[in-house]
């Protein structure tokens, strides 16, 4: 059974296998209420599963030690079982799903785990990792429906409430609900009053949709850039202890995830990977009734596979106003591209790219196209440009 004195006891344990992560304030991300992050982002491994896995291995016996351990995870589970393992001189065997970044596979071999890669998402890892361990008798490590793997994610609460203990709230992404549970549990049994809040990607609503279903739901698919909380269906425990613990649960959109991965990097030269930036969206898109309130958001992982940053810092661009495109209908004469070149230039906007494109089917024959990539500062910065250019008589398509 999940008690205090066993996060408690959890803390004292993995004293010796994890890396402080004091809190973090971050003042430039939002101007009506206080944001700190909990950088777990900056854990070893990358991510807070290395606290779960680390004491549920610590406290196996020495028989289920002997035979070994299997896990299934997306990436940060399986770094957190393997290096657990390996440091109590276990064997360890992680199912992943074929869609795992390569850079969580890698290193999730280099922290001395035997990988076996299945097709599927992560529901489909865990069937395999279940058939894998009735065959062998290996001991079945869960991501999230563990007491004790809860146990560890909720020494995070422990310590959020050692840093702050005036915090007005704090916000957790949640997959299968293991954080969350574990956090909430923690700091609701020290301080009921402190509002905890869960963060799910709209396309990977599992939590959400339980909640409002009033038990556990299997959703038939999941898809969203936050991998680490791509999860179709919550645990039994977590279901019961975020029903009974947490606050709310919200959701955010893929461009809003991107678009707080992009300011973690701009303002706190931080790298966050989807479900670590998920809090963070939530708050600035103001997801949450936390104006003047002081908060905590816990970025999970950093484990981002670096192939899919640019895109995502791209989406990020986008969803903020950084970055617009401008198709502009012009007479093809000469003098035009000088005339919204200009009006441009003016505005203080950087053009990237540029594509001119003569009269097409259903045109103008004198007409053609103008197609601008811009650098801008924001929507507003976008909307001046767009009206300068209309009231100068040119066309926006």
């Amino acid at each position: 059974m999940l008690t205090l004195d066993k996060i408690y006891h959890a803390s004292y344990v993995l004293k010796d296998v994890i890396r402080p992560t004091h809190l973090v304030k971050a003042p430039a991300i939002k101007d009506d209420c206080e944001i700190y992050l909990k950088p777990e982002n900056l854990q070893i491994t990358g991510s807070f599963k290395v606290r779960g896995s680390g004491y549920k291995i610590s406290q196996l016996t020495d028989e289920e030690k002997k035979h070994g351990v299997i896990a299934c995870s997306a990436g940060n589970h399986a770094q957190g079982v393997a290096l657990a393992a390996t440091k109590y001189g276990i064997k360890s065997i992680i199912c992943l799903p074929d869609g795992a970044p390569i850079s969580k596979v890698e290193a999730t071999k280099g922290y001395g785990a035997e990988v076996c890669m299945v097709p599927g998402v992560y529901d489909d890892a865990y069937n395999e990792a279940i058939r894998l361990r009735d065959e062998k008798n290996y001991t079945f490590i869960h991501p999230f429906d563990d007491e004790n793997v809860i146990a560890g994610q909720g020494t995070i609460g422990i310590e959020i409430m050692n840093d702050m203990p005036d915090v007005d709230a704090v916000v957790c992404a949640v997959g299968g609900g293991g954080l969350i549970s574990g956090v909430a549990y923690a700091i609701k049994s020290l301080n009921p009053n402190i509002k905890v809040y869960g963060v799910q990607a709209d396309g990977a609503p599992s939590m959400y949709e339980s909640l409002k279903h009033g038990s556990p739901v299997h959703l038939d698919s999941v898809s969203t850039i936050a991998d680490g909380i791509q999860v179709k269906e919550p645990g039994e425990l977590t279901y019961e202890l975020t029903e009974k613990y947490v606050d709310d649960i919200v959701t955010v959109s893929d461009d809003e995830i991107a678009s707080a991965i992009l300011e973690l990097i701009e303002t706190q030269k931080m790298i966050a990977e989807g479900a670590g930036a998920a809090p963070l969206a939530a708050v600035m898109f103001d997801k949450l009734p936390i104006k003047g309130k002081k908060v905590v958001c816990v970025v999970s992982g950093g484990n981002i596979d670096v192939t899919i940053l640019s895109r995502v810092i791209k989406r990020g661009l986008l969803m903020s106003g950084r970055q617009q495109t401008l198709c502009i209908e012009l007479q093809d004469k000469p003098g035009q591209l000088v005339a919204v070149s200009n009006i441009i230039a003016e505005r203080g906007a950087n053009v990237i790219s540029i594509h001119h494109e003569r009269a097409s089917e259903g045109m103008d024959v004198n007409g053609c196209y103008l197609r601008i990539v811009l650098e801008t500062r924001n929507y507003k910065h976008v909307r001046e440009i767009s009206t300068a250019l209309t009231d100068a008589g040119f066309k926006l398509v």
